[in-house]
Formats: structure tokens, C-alpha cells, sequence
């Protein structure tokens, strides 16, 4: 378990360009379909915790299903692994990024990446809104149409309000205890 914890957050942190939430669609492939370590509603509360606590998301996530599957070391080894490819990169690669940031072909190739980023972070809000009932192909229940009165408030308060996340999970939890609880 150990070893299977620490390669698959070792890939996490070797291919997370982008950072933040455009991991999460390969954290989900793994965590769900690969080694199927827990349900989509599950990793979809852990994503919501690990994104309004303080620090990076992908190590957050990391902690928690390490634990979650280990213990605390699972946490530990996780948060490691996750970490390890980017600090080793910085050290590695960041004299030579900041001489050549500039160059056209590199700045051309960090154009194109900010445009895959945005599209992982649509295909994870698209899958996250599939697995909370937010996306159906039957006929909707009252929860369904409370779900995506939250969304679309939280969205709202987010963009237009200009509201800390923390604080529109937080209201949102409790408006999901109202309403549920």
C-alpha cells in the first residue's frame, strides 16, 4: 500500500503543471479507477476540504488520503511524494528558467500550457458536477435543484462578489446543513 501510495503522488507532483485544481483529474483517474481507493463522493470531499485549508492543494489532498489509507505515515509519504518532483525541479531547472523565460519558443510553449490548464480544470468541474447529481439524464429531485442553487451562488459570489472561497465553502456547508441536515 506504502509503495503504491507514494509512486501514484509521485506522478501527481511529476506531471502537475498548472498546480492547484488542474491535478485533480489525474488525482481522480487514480484514486477511483486505478486503484479504487475510494468512492467519487468521497474524493469530492476531500478536494472541498483540502481546497479551503491553508497550502496547496495537491498536498492537502495528498495528506488526507494518505491518511485516509495509511495512516499517518501514508500522510507523510504522500505529502513527500507529492512535493519531491517539483522542489527537485526548482533546484534542477530554475537558473536555466529564469535565463530562458523570455525566449520566444518558451514563452510560446508556457502560452499553450495556460490553455490546458483551464481545460483540466473544466473537465474536473465537469466531473466533480457529474458525481454530486449536478449533471443528470433522468428527471431531477429537489436536492438536485438545491445542489445547483448552491453552485450557481457560490459561483456568483465568487465572481461577482469577489467572496474568499473559504468563506463561500463555509456558508455552503451550512446551507447543505439546512437543507439536508
Amino acid at each position: 500500500m506504502l509503495i503504491h501510495l507514494f509512486a501514484m503522488f509521485l506522478l501527481v507532483g511529476l506531471v502537475s503543471f498548472g498546480g492547484g485544481y488542474a491535478i485533480i483529474p489525474l488525482i481522480q483517474e487514480e484514486i477511483l479507477n486505478r486503484y479504487h481507493w475510494m468512492e467519487a463522493g468521497q474524493l469530492a470531499d476531500i478536494v472541498a476540504v483540502a481546497g479551503m485549508s491553508p497550502g496547496p492543494i495537491a498536498t492537502n489532498i495528498a495528506v488526507a488520503v494518505g491518511y485516509q489509507q495509511a495512516g499517518w505515515l501514508g500522510a507523510a509519504l504522500a505529502a513527500l511524494a507529492v512535493v519531491l518532483p517539483s522542489f527537485a525541479l526548482i533546484l534542477a531547472a530554475g537558473k536555466l528558467f529564469f535565463r530562458y523565460r523570455d525566449h520566444p519558443r518558451v514563452a510560446a510553449a508556457f502560452y499553450g500550457l495556460r490553455a490546458v490548464v483551464v481545460g483540466l480544470i473544466a473537465y474536473a468541474a465537469v466531473s466533480f458536477a457529474r458525481h454530486a447529481g449536478l449533471l443528470w439524464t433522468g428527471t431531477p429531485d429537489w436536492r438536485t435543484w438545491c445542489q445547483i442553487a448552491i453552485f450557481a451562488g457560490s459561483l456568483f459570489s465568487l465572481i461577482y462578489l469577489h467572496k474568499h472561497p473559504f468563506v463561500v465553502i463555509l456558508l455552503s456547508g451550512l446551507v447543505g446543513i439546512a437543507l439536508y441536515g
